[in-house]
């Protein structure tokens, strides 16, 4: 009787943990590229990057019919040197949460994308790689498209294809800081339905000591006009109130632009994209091209080549590779050249 009681214990300890894993998912990105990248001036290299590689833990748990937990957990990996890319004391460098949903939306805390980041999706054609949109839209220290950490969201249900989220961060770093204002407050409305999906967004960031207030507003938009041909499009509007002015006149800027995905076949794609900034700052305007094609070996596994430029004015020196890679440093700012980059990627989602 004691050996059966024992038995019956030890399996119910085993069960336990496996019961627990059930609604939790190991997931993971590997993007790598070799590029060809020429500043226009003395930086000509070929590279190997790891672009915003990642691994992640994801789950769920049903409480009741009407509420669920849910949570996730995730690390930047640099698939090229084999270490992370953020503090190697941290695990959790990217969209890392928890949170309840239910008939009322979902309510999350953490450290993730804000919603005015999440809004250029629409209009996001090349993501992550060379010619990636936030080479323009992400400019110098006075940048958005942040992800921010100590933040409250609530994302409403979605009805007739619309929704909305809402997000609040209450301070950069560890802890609050006495006299440091640095919240920030961000929000979107969504709207995904048919042929069309569309966000407009707005974000505002009180003071702090890097950056001063600043404010902006996004609109992204993708259009099916047949099931072989998406149009897009993308518009951003930013104003900083920096102390200095030279920084305040940089980082104010409209960029906007137009871009196509063209399907060739059911598993190519041809895309092109064309954006341009038009900074406060004196000659300081950018011009932005892509070309690229992409081919699914299957849902999981992609290759791409793209090309892009970025035209300069005097007082500019963007390069179309700076964004969401590990190869993106250069030896000098070369003002006013012509910057150009060709890159041949692989990306297995898992």
């Amino acid at each position: 009787m004691k050996k059966k009681l024992i038995a019956i214990a030890v399996g119910t300890a085993m069960a336990v943990p496996v019961v627990a894993m059930a609604d939790v998912t190991f997931y993971g990105r590997a993007h790598v590229s070799v590029d060809y990248l020429d500043d226009g001036a003395d930086y000509s290299e070929t590279n190997l990057s790891s672009n915003s590689s990642r691994l992640g833990f994801k789950g769920s748990h049903q409480i009741n019919p009407d509420l669920k937990a849910f949570f996730q957990i995730e690390q930047q990996i640099n698939f090229t040197t084999g270490s992370n890319d953020g503090d190697s004391t941290s695990f959790a460098t990217r969209d890392t949460f928890v949170g309840l949903s239910g008939n009322f939306g979902a309510v999350q805390l953490g450290r993730f994308d804000s919603p005015f980041k999440v809004a250029r999706g629409p209009a996001n054609l090349f993501g992550d790689q060379v010619g990636d949109m936030r080479n323009l839209t992400r400019f110098g220290n006075g940048r958005f498209d942040e992800r921010y950490d100590n933040t409250i969201q609530y994302t409403t249900p979605t009805v007739g294809g619309f929704n909305a989220k809402l997000a609040y961060s209450m301070y950069e770093g560890q802890w609050a800081v006495e006299d440091e204002d640095s919240d920030a407050l961000s929000l979107s409305l969504n709207y995904a339905a048919g042929p069309l999906e569309a966000s407009l967004a707005y974000e505002q960031v009180e003071e702090d000591q890097d950056r001063g207030e600043r404010d902006g507003i996004r609109a992204a938009a993708a259009y099916k006009i047949t099931d072989a041909f998406k149009l897009v499009g993308f518009y951003q509007t930013v104003d900083h109130d920096s102390p200095i002015k030279a920084d305040r006149d940089a980082w104010s800027s409209d960029v906007y632009g137009l871009g196509g995905e063209f399907k060739v076949a059911s598993n190519t794609a041809l895309k092109a994209m064309w954006m341009t900034r038009d900074s406060d700052a004196n000659n300081a305007d950018a011009d932005m091209w892509v070309v690229g094609v992409e081919h699914k070996l299957d849902k999981a596994v992609r290759v791409y080549a793209n090309y892009a430029v970025i035209d300069n004015d005097d007082n500019s020196g963007q390069v179309p590779w700076e964004q969401a890679r590990s190869a993106k440093n250069r030896l000098a700012t070369a003002m006013g050249e012509e910057a150009s980059g060709f890159s041949v990627g692989l990306r297995y989602d898992f």
